[in-house]
């Protein structure tokens, strides 16, 4: 069973920062887990539409420049990375799963994604993952060697179709949503199933029992 990252090592460290993203990986973690929005053409590390959680500044993310954005401070003097700094921070160390969170990140993913193929990263390192499955069914219609990832609230009612749609390599469950006959089916189905997020040593325990293939948790330590 696969322990990601989720948003680094948040339980440790400000999310999304390179200082959590580095603990994840001292913590032992497969791969990491990061989200991605679109601003003046550079994809910017950060999970919320509004900057308040997580940083020192206010408004919407999509509303300001891209030096405003750096300038803030994401948690213990970290700045908002770019996720072209999280991979020169990898270094192919682990894998690196690329949550589409703003619009119109698609198409720039899968040319960041070709630029790092050549750097020497590998397709099998890298998954993209979404809520919004439009903006992954993009993703497959422009390179379909890059792993897709399907995230979920609750069980859809045709997986199958999920399958076919988008070509899927994973579909990416909510702890609270997900049964093991879930997790039966989807590997039915040829479907990886990595479950977020994970952070109980209970429900640990119990994903592996159901023999999941990976879980998102913010303690990878405790994995």
């Amino acid at each position: 069973m696969l322990c990601i990252g989720h948003r680094g090592a948040m339980g440790h460290a400000p999310e999304n920062t390179l200082l959590s993203i580095n603990k994840a990986i001292e913590m032992g973690a497969d791969w990491v887990e990061v989200d991605v929005y679109l601003v003046e053409g550079e994809l910017i590390v950060i999970h919320d539409p509004l900057l308040e959680r997580t940083t020192n500044g206010a408004g919407a993310v999509m509303e300001q420049s891209l030096d405003t954005l750096r300038s803030l401070d994401a948690g213990r003097g970290e700045k908002i990375p770019f996720l072209r700094e999280v991979f020169d921070l990898v270094d192919k160390r682990v894998g690196i799963n690329v949550e589409l969170k703003g619009p119109k990140t698609a198409v720039s993913t899968v040319n960041f994604i070709h630029d790092q193929i050549e750097n020497g990263w590998s397709y099998d390192n890298i998954l993209v993952s979404s809520f919004d499955h439009t903006m992954l069914r993009t993703v497959q219609q422009l390179d379909d060697r890059i792993k897709i990832g399907a995230l979920i609230f609750h069980e859809p009612d045709d997986l199958a179709q999920v399958v076919k749609e988008m070509n899927a390599f994973s579909i990416n469950p909510w702890l609270m949503a997900v049964t093991e006959t879930f997790v039966q089916n989807a590997h039915d189905q040829g479907l990886q199933v990595y479950v977020y997020t994970v952070n109980e040593p209970d429900d640990i325990e119990r994903m592996r029992q159901w023999r999941v293939d990976g879980i998102f948790t913010n303690y990878p330590d405790r994995v």
